[in-house]
């Protein structure tokens, strides 16, 4: 019976090792190693979560820019997004129009968010479709005056909104977004290097890997969690050859490569 009872307490022992180690690897080691800012330093100490007005968590920060307000505004036009229009009530009566009646409005206005204390700075939408039920968008905040490469950093949330209804928080009108960020990400990137507006694009860390993330409107989402962020040209010069892809520590390709697995495995 003692020897019962030992067997039982050295199993219970071993179960409570087992699950210390899993939770100081999977919240303290692994996050730890995988956080990286050798590229864009400056960015270390930053949220990497937007905000909606009442505080709530909003989208996640996935894509970066380099390059002053004249190279964003060019490079995005050159890549096919427009400026979004500024909230009014004229322009709320529009995108009101727009959804109910089908019919397109390619800048319509975006809701705010908030970063950093203050709105967005910059926002751009791609049309999905023949209405502003469905667009892809994005919104950008200057986060810093002057970065690793002596330019100003952009950070930004980029999203598809998927269709317009009701936020599961608020009770709220609101376009709610699909919850793959990655692919939307993919999309914003390839249209900036496919235009010639890229010179270069590394990675950072941002919300860190997310596979039951909610935004602002309680939309679920999941993500790598890391930033692209990718060096724009200076003066609208059109870049002709190849975008040079400076490589991540091997923690976080090896992190990556994991997270394709399992995105994979679950069929998201």
């Amino acid at each position: 019976m003692a020897r019962r009872r030992d067997r039982i307490r050295r199993a219970e022992l071993l179960l409570l090792l087992v699950l210390m180690t899993y939770l100081l690897a999977a919240y303290l080691v692994l996050p730890a190693v995988w956080k990286h800012y050798e590229h864009q330093k400056g960015l270390a100490e930053l949220p990497m979560v937007t905000r909606t007005a009442a505080g709530i968590p909003g989208d996640p920060m996935n894509i970066g820019l380099i390059g002053d307000a004249k190279d964003v505004i060019c490079a995005m036009h050159e890549a096919g997004w427009y400026p979004a229009d500024p909230i009014t009530l004229r322009s709320s009566i529009a995108i009101v129009g727009s959804v109910l009646l089908d019919r397109p409005y390619k800048d319509a206005p975006v809701s705010n968010l908030f970063y950093l204390g203050r709105h967005e700075d910059l926002a751009f939408e791609k049309p999905v479709g023949s209405s502003a039920d469905r667009r892809n968008h994005v919104r950008y905040w200057k986060v810093l005056d002057s970065g690793e490469e002596k330019r100003p950093v952009w950070l930004g949330a980029a999203t598809l909104d998927r269709s317009v209804g009701i936020s599961h928080y608020t009770g709220a009108v609101t376009h709610h977004i699909a919850a793959d960020l990655d692919t939307e990400r993919a999309l914003l990137a390839g249209d900036l290097e496919t235009s010639g507006m890229v010179t270069a694009k590394y990675q950072v860390t941002g919300v860190g890997p997310t596979l039951a993330g909610r935004n602002g409107g309680g939309d679920p989402y999941f993500t790598d969690g890391e930033i692209w962020v990718l060096r724009l040209v200076e003066a609208c010069n059109k870049h002709d050859g190849a975008v040079e892809q400076i490589a991540s520590p091997a923690a976080t390709e090896f992190k990556d490569q994991v997270w394709r697995s399992v995105v994979e495995a679950i069929g998201k």
